[in-house]
């Protein structure tokens, strides 16, 4: 395993991801799982969140789907996503939370936080349509702006940018983790079927957007 060196900037908007050695097989790593998974339950978790239709995409979405989602996989839930269900996002006492609860259904606190309803594509990239109000939450706006301030940061690098996906994040809790390996899998995927392989990270870096505007990507 090889550590990336992250700033503590990253480390907070982030967490601490490590780089997955690809010498080793993610399913040789322990023969159960430290959060309570037997090796079965692991097993058919990892088959259930392999990526299914991906497809070659403009960088510029790529770059949206890895910062949507690992807005998503950076929060907290204790639960395991499913394709096509509606997830919500809040940002509730300086936290992510990410929930099956609506706006509507939960606390004032909760709907003040809403900052959008988030979706798990079966390609294990996420969604995130924003919240209406979201623009006006100013507390909301500059959270995701250090968030994206962090993920730009970590891709000031000449590694590439399938170097720095998330393969493996031992500091993940176990949905987080497992889902942030899937993702990393896709966006692997992708970059290969779109001859994209081998560019460095601080090439991809620089077709992000300006820091004011919006990457949360979502479909119709």
């Amino acid at each position: 395993m090889e550590t990336m060196l992250w700033t503590r900037h990253n480390r907070r908007a982030m967490g601490d991801l490590e780089r997955y050695n690809e010498r080793r097989s993610a399913l040789s790593l322990r023969p159960g799982h430290p959060d309570g998974k037997g090796l079965n339950g692991f097993l058919l978790d990892w088959y259930m969140s392999e990526p299914r239709g991906v497809v070659a995409k403009p960088q510029r979405q790529i770059l949206a789907e890895f910062f949507t989602s690992m807005l998503v996989l950076t929060s907290s839930f204790k639960y395991k996503p499913a394709i096509g269900v509606s997830n919500y996002l809040y940002r509730v006492n300086d936290q992510w939370v990410l929930s099956l609860i609506a706006p509507d259904e939960w606390s004032e606190e909760h709907r003040r936080g809403f900052v959008g309803t988030c979706e798990l594509q079966r390609d294990m990239t996420w969604t995130i349509a924003p919240s209406a109000s979201l623009a006006e939450n100013e507390a909301i706006v500059d959270a995701l702006g250090r968030f994206y301030d962090g993920f730009a940061e970590t891709m000031d690098t000449d590694l590439t940018l399938e170097e720095i996906l998330p393969f493996y994040v031992g500091r993940m809790p176990y949905y987080q983790r497992l889902f942030a390996s899937a993702l990393s899998r896709s966006i692997r995927a992708a970059v290969t079927l779109g001859d994209q392989t081998s560019i460095p990270a601080r090439d991809w870096q620089n077709l992000l957007p300006k820091r004011g505007e919006s990457l949360l990507t979502h479909r119709n």
